[in-house]
């Protein structure tokens, strides 16, 4: 038997994406208390998110440049917080004096997020996407955190955390995610 990487890139990516998010799953948290929210989508809907970053042009030129990103990408992996869920420090990181301050503020959706967040449920956050990208670079995998995948899909209603990031997953001769034109 023959097999031709080209032939099975897609696939290959997909389920070297599994693992990645286990990285993110099982990467150190606060307390060791899990608020994330981790998503793979491909397809069709990774499709549907670069058509909704193209709409959004006006708004920002590089939506269009990371929507190219997005559609030479095989996958996408979502990650997301829920950082209302705060862990009773009451270390005042977030801006206000306790956890419970912070709860009282209620929730506001922003542009692109929900906030108020705990701090320390947005570094589990950045935790995660580093431990998910880092095996991604051990697998030799070409990815790039990008803020503007995690604003289209939870606008899409795709992911429902109130902060979320996305991870474009492709293998190609030269990662298309650098050297991006603006």
């Amino acid at each position: 038997m023959i097999l031709d990487e080209r032939d099975m890139r897609r696939e290959l990516i997909k389920y070297s994406a599994y693992p990645l998010m286990i990285s993110a799953r099982t990467a150190p948290k606060a307390k060791g208390e899990d608020s994330l929210e981790i998503l793979l989508v491909d397809g069709e809907e990774k499709d549907k998110i670069a058509d909704e970053m193209e709409k959004m042009k006006d708004r920002h030129k590089d939506f269009v440049r990371d929507a190219d990103g997005v559609r030479k990408s095989h996958a996408i992996i979502l990650i997301g917080v829920y950082g209302d869920k705060t862990i009773g420090l009451n270390c005042g990181a977030c801006g206000f004096g306790t956890c419970n301050d912070l709860k009282r503020a209620g929730r506001k959706k922003g542009l692109d997020f929900t906030g108020p967040n705990c701090a320390y449920k947005l570094i589990d956050l950045g935790i995660a996407l580093g431990s998910a990208v880092k095996l991604a670079s051990v697998f030799g995998i070409d990815n790039r955190i990008m803020y503007r995948i995690g604003a289209v899909a939870k606008k899409m209603g795709i992911a429902k955390a109130d902060v979320v990031l996305g991870i474009p997953l492709t293998a190609m001769g030269k990662n298309p995610f650098f050297d991006r034109k603006t």
